[in-house]
């Protein structure tokens, strides 16, 4: 067991927080020392080890997939640091990329765009798994770009080496036939939703949005509507992306002003059946919910 936990290389490598690791021996050794066997040392000087280190900011997570690859992200150990809650990885991200490994087609050859990308758990894990021909990662906050490029690069992508600041994506922009699934055009924009130009709207030409716990405040819901907006009426003869946005309903009141706003912006909705399938560890949320929207 600790070979496969605390020493496993992917851990001494990328080692998750070193309150995590404590709690999980300190919980390992009761467990040990219930039963009759004679102590293990090994476990004893794991948890030395990690009592004389240094508590971090920053930890990494893994999150394993069903193809047996492992998304691998660094993450912010408090909810809230550097004044945003977006280098942590969400509840409804975790939803979404559920979702998304049971719907591959949907974004298999397609040029994805996720708004509010955080650290960039749920794109990465459906660049990994689906197939995207260009999946475009998107947020606005200077110090969540920032870790959301290394993460992306932490996990093997290459990013386009002239869209790390700005949007580059030609229309179409055809990919070689047969791309590796690991391979995708990857891009990262700095995108904020007040303030789109019409040029970066016809550049993007995304045939699928996506985002995942967006909907958590009244201030930015409006603008968040008003982009969806923009992109229907900025399509260049091409049919409208399709739109999915996960959320975790924590405030009813700002999860039904988000509908009552699209309802008056002329944006169809629908809640997409919740899925059974839990691929990862975590706990399930009863309020978890995927709206797909028609523009």
């Amino acid at each position: 067991v600790l070979f496969q936990t605390i020493l496993h290389p992917l851990c001494v490598k990328y080692p998750p927080s070193a309150r995590y690791r404590r709690c999980f021996l300190t919980e390992l050794i009761k467990k040990h020392e219930s039963t009759t066997a004679e102590p293990l040392d090994e476990l004893y000087d794991a948890l030395a080890a990690i009592l004389n280190e240094e508590e971090s900011t920053h930890c990494y997570k893994h999150y394993l997939l069903p193809t047996g690859e492992c998304v691998t992200l660094s993450e912010s150990v408090a909810v809230i640091s550097e004044g945003t809650t977006g280098l942590v990885t969400w509840e409804a991200a975790l939803h979404l990329a559920e979702w998304a490994l049971q719907n591959p087609a949907g974004f298999r050859n397609r040029t994805v765009l996720e708004l509010g990308s955080g650290i960039g758990f749920t794109g990465i894990a459906i660049c990994k798994t689906c197939n995207p021909k260009t999946y475009v990662f998107s947020d606005y906050h200077h110090r969540v770009l920032q870790q959301l490029k290394e993460n992306i690069c932490l996990n093997g992508f290459v990013l386009e080496p002239e869209a790390a600041q700005h949007i580059q994506l030609e229309s179409g922009g055809q990919e070689a036939e047969g791309a590796n699934h690991q391979n995708p055009k990857v891009i990262v924009a700095e995108l904020e939703w007040g303030s789109v130009t019409e040029k970066q709207l016809l550049a993007l030409q995304p045939d699928v949005i996506i985002a995942a716990d967006v909907v958590y405040d009244p201030e930015i819901t409006g603008a968040l509507v008003g982009l969806l907006q923009q992109f229907s009426t900025s399509r260049a003869d091409r049919k409208p992306p399709e739109v999915y946005i996960a959320s975790t309903v924590r405030n009813p009141d700002t999860y039904h002003l988000f509908q009552a706003q699209l309802d008056k912006a002329g944006i169809g909705w629908q809640i997409i059946p919740a899925h059974s399938n839990r691929v990862f560890l975590c706990d399930v949320q009863p309020n978890e919910t995927i709206l797909q929207l028609f523009i």
